[in-house]
């Protein structure tokens, strides 16, 4: 079998089947049917000259797109929407001549977009909370298990594995929340007319302005909408893909962050991503496990991160009503966000769901830092042993740098509790040192700010809405 022409990988290897079949032309074109029948079935309510019969004609093939007529058609009139206008009026004849009636092409293109961009949204939001979830129970399984925390990428205090799920999850949780505002506040384009001024419409209901603005009330309805944009030209603000594809490059700057330092912690050979029994790491060297999944997340996020700016763009040179090179750029850039966002939280569901803990490494990286870590520990029990602070710091100084050197120089084990034990000056404390020496006196409230933010911030969002258990589609 050839394959001579290039194919989308964000459908072919990475999007799911739900979320590319919502970008597909037949729910595009579907969707453009449904809104010249709400408009139609709006306009007959009102008292324009249209039958019930038309209306039963037009839904009878609201799902059937002829597209053989339709893509002959825009051959001839270089115009998309006329176009499926001409290809569903050849089908629904009875009701050709009122399809469409009043309208601009951005009635159904733009109210199109937004009505996709809603399911779009839905799915992404359903596939975030799957994410939340799963690293909700990730954080609690492992909210005292005490690991090296990292600043600047060098040891620092201990928290645990739990509480690092937290702060992984806590970028989540605001990505939700900004998701769920977007939703929210999704409004159509609505019933607008040719630069925004409904005077087509005005002109159909004979000057009649109150039917006007029902027209447009009913049809916003008919589409499972609450409103419409006050005010538009042509289109709908632009300003609304930027906020969509902000709200998408949100959740792909977390995916990042959590998929990055997976990919860290795999090499510390601290925790590792899921690897499936018959996966291949590298073509060479059979023995590597490489984190392919997390560096997968990684790229598709950095391609998603950068849309905004584009949108940022188009939003800014959109002139007066409109001008038409935002079109071309809209049909790539929106579908490919989501379909790049679909794969990221894919994935994520994945990893999420199988992360491994190597609870031995973890302890060994603990124990070769934290002879450094519990010095401050035993200076202030000599201290208050009767101890000369000065002194004592001036003698764990010199035994940190012996030990050390010790680590760093010779590639031997840090020694620094057993120079301290063997120094007269903390004989008072030497007996408790193994007991000050164990990790879980050094994690603070990591768990305890585990447990609270799960059940506070975490559980609530969880229980007030349903998720959905469908097994996740994991490509190649």
């Amino acid at each position: 079998m050839k394959k001579n022409t290039y194919e989308n990988p964000l459908i072919t290897r990475y999007a799911s089947g739900e979320m590319s079949a919502v970008f597909s032309d037949d729910n595009k074109f579907t969707t453009w049917r449904k809104l010249w029948i709400a408009l139609a079935e709006s306009e007959k309510e009102l008292g324009l000259n249209i039958t019930d019969g038309q209306i039963a004609e037009m839904k009878k093939y609201v799902s059937d797109i002829n597209y053989d007529v339709a893509e002959a058609r825009e051959k001839e009139v270089r115009h998309d929407v006329m176009a499926h206008v001409y290809a569903f009026g050849s089908q629904a004849s009875s009701a050709m001549p009122i399809i469409h009636l009043g309208a601009t092409s951005c009635y159904v293109t733009d109210n199109a977009e937004i009505i996709i961009m809603r399911e779009a949204l839905g799915i992404v939001r359903n596939k975030l909370l799957q994410v939340m979830k799963k690293l909700a129970d990730f954080a609690l399984k492992y909210k005292g298990m005490p690991t090296l925390g990292f600043t600047h990428l060098q040891p620092a205090q201990l928290t645990t594995v739990g509480k690092r799920a937290c702060l992984w999850l806590q970028d989540l949780q605001m990505d939700y929340e900004d998701l769920t505002a977007v939703i929210n506040g999704l409004k159509l384009r609505g019933v607008k007319g040719t630069t925004g001024t409904q005077a087509s419409f005005l002109t159909l209901f004979d000057g009649d302005g109150e039917k006007v603005k029902a027209l447009e009330k009913a049809v916003v309805g008919k589409m499972g909408f609450k409103s419409a944009f006050a005010v538009s030209g042509q289109t709908y603000t632009r300003k609304l893909d930027y906020t969509v594809l902000s709200a998408l490059s949100r959740i792909s700057q977390s995916a990042y962050k959590f998929a990055n330092d997976l990919r860290i912690l795999q090499n510390m050979k601290e925790m590792e991503e899921p690897f499936e029994k018959n996966q291949i790491g590298s073509s060479a060297m059979a023995y590597k496990r490489n984190p392919m999944r997390s560096e997968r997340i990684c790229a598709l996020a950095r391609f998603v991160i950068n849309l905004p700016g584009n949108e940022a763009v188009t939003a800014s040179t959109q002139w007066f009503e409109r001008t038409l090179d935002d079109s071309a750029n809209k049909r790539i850039t929106i579908p490919q966000a989501f379909l790049a966002v679909d794969g990221i939280l894919n994935l994520l569901i994945n990893v999420t769901g199988g992360m491994v803990v190597y609870d031995k490494v973890i302890r060994k990286h603990i124990m070769a830092e934290l002879p450094f870590m519990a010095t401050e520990t035993i200076l202030m029990e000599c201290v208050k042993a009767g101890g000369n602070r000065q002194e004592l710091h001036e003698a764990i100084r010199v035994h940190s740098m012996e030990a050390g050197k010790v680590v760093k120089q010779e590639g031997g084990d840090n020694d620094l509790i057993e120079r301290i034990k063997g120094d007269p000056l903390f004989d008072s404390v030497k007996d408790g040192i193994d007991g000050i020496m164990n990790p879980s006196n050094f994690i603070g409230r990591a768990e305890a700010q585990t447990e609270e933010f799960i059940s506070e911030q975490i559980v609530p969002i969880l229980s007030s809405v349903d998720i959905s258990d469908k097994e996740t589609e994991i490509k190649v």
